[in-house]
Parts: C-alpha cells; structure tokens; sequence
C-alpha cells in the first residue's frame, strides 16, 4: 500500500475548507438578503412620503414614496421598462437638478417609443427605486404609468449559490478520492 501524498491532500483539503466557508458565508448572506428584503418591504408600505433632497436619498430609503422639485431638466435618456399592466416598452428618464444643487435621476414614464414624453420639470412624486432614482407616480410629460418597483423582484438565490460551494466541496473530495484509489 502506497502512503497518501502529504502535499497534494493537504492542498485539497485547503481548497475543500475554502469552498465549504464559502458555503456558510452565503448562508449567511441569505439571512441578510431576507432582512434587507423585509426593510424593503415595510418600506415600500411605509405612506409618509420622504423629501429627497439636495444630498439625496440612501439606500435604507428604497422604495419609500418620495417627492422632489426639479429645478431643470437635463440629459434625458430611454431605458428599458414596464408599464404598469406589465408591458415591456421603455422608460423615460430624465436627470433633474434640485434646488439648492444636487441631482436626481426621475423615471418620468412609459411609452413604446424611445424619446417621447415631454416634461421641463418641476414637482413630481413616485417611489425610490434603486440606483436612485424617483419613479414617478403618477408619470409626467403625458407619458404612461410605469409598473412601480417591487422589492420582491429583487433576486435572492444565496440558497442555491451556498448548494453550488457545498457540491463543489463534495465533488472535490470525491475526485481526490478516486484518484487515490486509482493510485493504489
């Protein structure tokens, strides 16, 4: 009988020890996605509308209702988007500036087109969605309604990112393990 080979097994336990914490890790971020989701989720049934300000608005704001005064309306562009029954088309984007400086980037509605709807600003509600940027609810600039941003539509699949580091563990000490008994 052969002796196992100290440095060749000591490199793949290292490497298995490696991928099963980064099993525990994702696991980990699982729980923290769940509970960013939830805060998303009371935020979004939060009904007192947030001022977003010359500084802007964080991330512990998405999804809250918000309002804001564009003072002028800058670079406008056209995104991919749905409307609020789910139709894919484009959303109308226009980079704002706020009073007292600052900027926002609002989500002024939906068209089929790119570079419809025409808006030169001023106040305008919606919902913070992530990047930041203001959807606005109701749309501007004679544009359709966009579907409003969900939390829910966020992906969390650490669950099955922490399955892939523990089967890649197993499979490397299965492989490790043939491979000795082939050298037997």
């Amino acid at each position: 009988m052969r002796r196992i080979p100290i440095l060749p097994t000591l490199i793949v336990l290292a490497a298995v020890g490696v991928m099963i914490a980064m099993g525990f890790w994702q696991l980990g971020r699982l729980r923290q996605k769940e509970a960013l989701l939830a805060r998303y989720a009371a935020a979004r049934n939060d009904p007192a509308p947030v001022e977003w300000t010359s500084a802007g608005v964080g991330k512990g704001l998405f999804y809250r209702r918000a309002h804001l005064t564009c003072g002028a309306v800058g670079a406008r562009s056209s995104i991919a988007g749905r409307n609020a029954a789910g139709q894919p088309g484009v959303a109308q984007t226009a980079e704002c500036t706020l009073p007292g400086g600052g900027r926002a980037l609002v989500v002024m509605g939906w068209s089929l087109q790119p570079n419809a709807g025409a808006w030169q600003g001023g106040e305008v509600s919606g919902v913070i969605a992530p990047g930041p940027r203001l959807v606005a609810v109701p749309a501007v600039g004679g544009l359709g309604e966009n579907a409003i941003p969900d939390p829910a539509e966020l992906p969390n699949n650490h669950l099955s990112y922490a399955g892939q580091w523990f089967f890649f563990a197993g499979t490397a000490l299965v492989i490790y393990f043939l491979a000795l008994r082939k050298r037997k």
